[in-house]
């Protein structure tokens, strides 16, 4: 049962957001402290407010152009307003965006956390069926793939199995850390008690490394999979649970059926910001959907 009030409050909440003045009230001291041994001419806008004009470009589906008139039209109150749209673009494109919160499932007793993993496309293009009938553009292509536990972007060409590792780090906040003592606690002290995926991260780098941090593994096995001296210990033991035994009971075991959740995140963020990137440079795509992920969070936090 929807509770209409309250997505409704939220759904408003989301306009405040996108047209929220509130950086007035930090943009004095956050100039200040961008400008603290700068060498040239000073920043004039904050990067909070960038990110602000940056929030509404993409929720909206704006060129620059557009997206600067619209700033200077509802903006009048502000301290100054950007001199172009090339001004915004160079300012958007140079944040450095920290993408908060994450997907996780809280498992029944609170101490510990169940990581979905997943990966989808973003094309960079918008181009139709048409276009690709008329030009044969078929066999070129091109998508970013999103690879999300927490968040992480990379080029179409990276494996999914690749990328598992660096998503616990992310989970973990252990990305930076170069000790050898091996942990398996994020930020408020919660355990990940096991991780969720699909069968295209099941390898055995991504199987030792999650013995290794004491994390039960909900990866599905390859179909052509079988019992080798080549595996570890533990994929060796995953694959017999799969292929030789019950194959429902360990599904309903490791709670692989939660693994909807990264599909259901996946289908909002495109449903909501489009199933392409504008950008045409690499990083700047990277950029917009660092944007667009850093958005929706916001949403499902409200």
């Amino acid at each position: 049962m929807i509770d209409w009030s309250s997505y409704n409050r939220s759904s408003v909440q989301r306009g405040e957001i996108l047209f929220s003045y509130d950086i007035l009230d930090t943009w004095g001291s956050e100039l200040e402290k961008m400008n603290e041994c700068k060498k040239g001419k000073p920043f004039v806008f904050p990067n909070s407010f960038i990110l602000a004009i940056g929030y509404i470009r993409y929720f909206f589906h704006l060129p620059y152009r557009q997206t600067e008139g619209i700033i200077k039209v509802t903006g009048k109150g502000l301290h100054a307003n950007p001199h172009s749209y090339g001004h915004i673009c160079k300012r958007i494109n140079k944040l450095n965006i920290e993408i908060k919160g994450d997907k996780t499932v809280v498992d029944d007793d609170n101490k510990y956390i169940i990581i979905a993993v997943d990966s989808t496309g973003i094309k960079v293009t918008n181009r139709g069926q048409w276009m690709d009938k008329k030009w044969d553009t078929q066999n070129r292509k091109g998508y970013l793939k999103i690879h999300a536990a927490v968040n992480g972007k990379t080029k179409e060409k990276v494996h999914d199995g690749r990328i598992l590792k660096k998503l616990v780090n992310h989970v973990l906040d252990d990305s930076k850390n170069k000790n050898k003592k091996i942990r398996n606690k994020n930020r408020n002290g919660k355990k990940i008690k096991s991780v969720l995926a699909d069968r295209a991260h099941d390898t055995n780098r991504n199987l030792g490394y999650l013995e290794q941090r004491g994390i039960l593994p909900g990866i599905k096995v390859r179909k052509n999979s079988i019992i080798s001296i080549r595996n570890n210990r533990l994929r060796n033991k995953e694959v017999l649970q799969q292929t030789k035994e019950d194959l429902l009971k360990w599904k309903k075991k490791r709670k692989y059926g939660h693994r909807w959740m990264t599909e259901t995140d996946f289908s909002t963020i495109k449903r909501m910001f489009g199933e392409y990137v504008s950008a045409t440079k690499f990083d700047n795509m990277v950029k917009e959907m660092m944007i667009t992920v850093s958005l929706y969070n916001l949403f499902r936090r409200i």
